[in-house]
């Protein structure tokens, strides 16, 4: 259970005078012992590596999560065992039908679908297949092969210079900012040093929603004082006070807005200029939040913001809620980007690492 939000944490403005209205202000979360095995790591090389590396160990901890976050799926596929219970040569082509059907039911998508089945057919008419077990674990292994070799890059890049900066873009509703802190709550457990920019000027719950998470995280944040900010100002901002002041991590957050909008799409590549002025080569990671609710339907919104911001990496999320878990595989298939993080529970520690082989057995158990 999530601890309750601490009292309100005091506030210390980027201007040099408190009493006029201010651009932006910083939220800072008192001073707290800690101990992390990375924390005398932070300013050496590697570090970022080993904070990768962490969080995926960690995630292999977490199988129990996984597994139970992808319930609702693996109740879809689980007459696939009813059908290669019985199975016999004679039936295979009613049980491969059926098979079929229940992956396109979860979302595997038409095209994965059949290449998945006539990979099947093809090794039972060899011989190469016997048994309703082993064709179980044909299944499971082409599903596997589909995730690692289309996405395999599924821990967090974030280079080896300080502060890297990880943007959070994605549509309203998908779970943006609820990510954004969820990821916060993970790297700052870990040792890492967070800033948080709140980026999402559009929206006027945003902000408030991210200080919540803030001071829920225990991380300081970058806001706008005033209406109708640009959302690259304020990330310029919080970026710049990330390289002064030795931040590890800086995590943007950015206006939720619909793939067809244009004008608000190029706004987030005015955000991706304003980082890489400060820092050259940043930002680090940029990660879209998808509804993992929404299956196949997800597939054109990402698209569209691939192709003007080149995303690096994708967060699924509210797939505990969701019989469409295939749609893992159909995005990582369809577009060739990682799946970093799903989120598998409304639970501050519920944005799971993505591991292939952990989602795999957790759908086909």
């Amino acid at each position: 259970m999530a601890s309750p939000l601490p009292s309100a944490l005091p506030r210390l403005s980027l201007l040099s005078k408190p009493s006029p209205p201010q651009h932006h202000r910083l939220l800072l979360a008192p001073t707290r012992p800690q101990l992390s095995r990375f924390e005398c790591l932070a300013g050496q090389t590697g570090f970022f590596t080993r904070l990768g590396r962490l969080i995926k160990e960690k995630a292999k901890s977490d199988v129990e999560k996984l597994f139970s976050g992808f319930s609702k799926t693996r109740d879809n596929l689980a007459v696939i065992d009813e059908l290669l219970l019985y199975w016999n040569l004679a039936d295979t082509d009613r049980v491969l039908d059926e098979l079929e059907e229940a992956l396109l039911v979860s979302d595997f998508g038409p095209k994965i679908t059949i290449k998945i089945v006539e990979s099947l057919r093809e090794d039972i008419v060899a011989g190469k297949l016997k048994s309703g077990s082993e064709i179980k674990e044909a299944l499971k292994k082409s599903v596997l092969d589909l995730l690692t070799t289309k996405g395999s890059k599924t821990e967090l890049q974030l280079g080896y210079r300080k502060p890297a900066v990880v943007m959070i873009v994605g549509v309203n509703g998908g779970g943006k900012t609820t990510s954004l802190g969820k990821l916060a709550y993970r790297l700052k457990k870990e040792g890492a040093k967070v800033l948080m920019a709140a980026g999402d000027t559009f929206r006027a719950a945003a902000c408030d929603q991210l200080e919540i998470w803030a001071e829920r995280t225990r991380c300081e944040i970058v806001v706008a004082e005033k209406e109708k900010a640009k959302a690259s100002s304020v990330i310029s901002q919080a970026v710049k006070r990330g390289k002064e002041q030795g931040y590890d991590i800086v995590l943007c957050d950015t206006s939720g807005r619909l793939h067809t909008n244009y004008s608000l799409m190029e706004e987030l590549i005015a955000c991706k200029k304003a980082v890489s002025k400060v820092i050259p080569g940043a930002p680090n990671e940029i990660l879209q939040v998808l509804d993992g609710t929404t299956g196949l339907n997800m597939l054109p919104q990402a698209r569209e913001f691939n192709e003007i911001v080149g995303i690096t990496g994708l967060i699924l999320t509210k797939l505990d809620g969701s019989a469409r878990g295939g749609c893992v595989v159909s995005v990582v298939n369809e577009l060739g980007i990682p799946v970093k993080f799903v989120g598998v529970g409304e639970g501050v520690e519920d944005l799971q690492p993505f591991d292939a082989e952990a989602f795999v057995n957790a759908i086909f158990s």
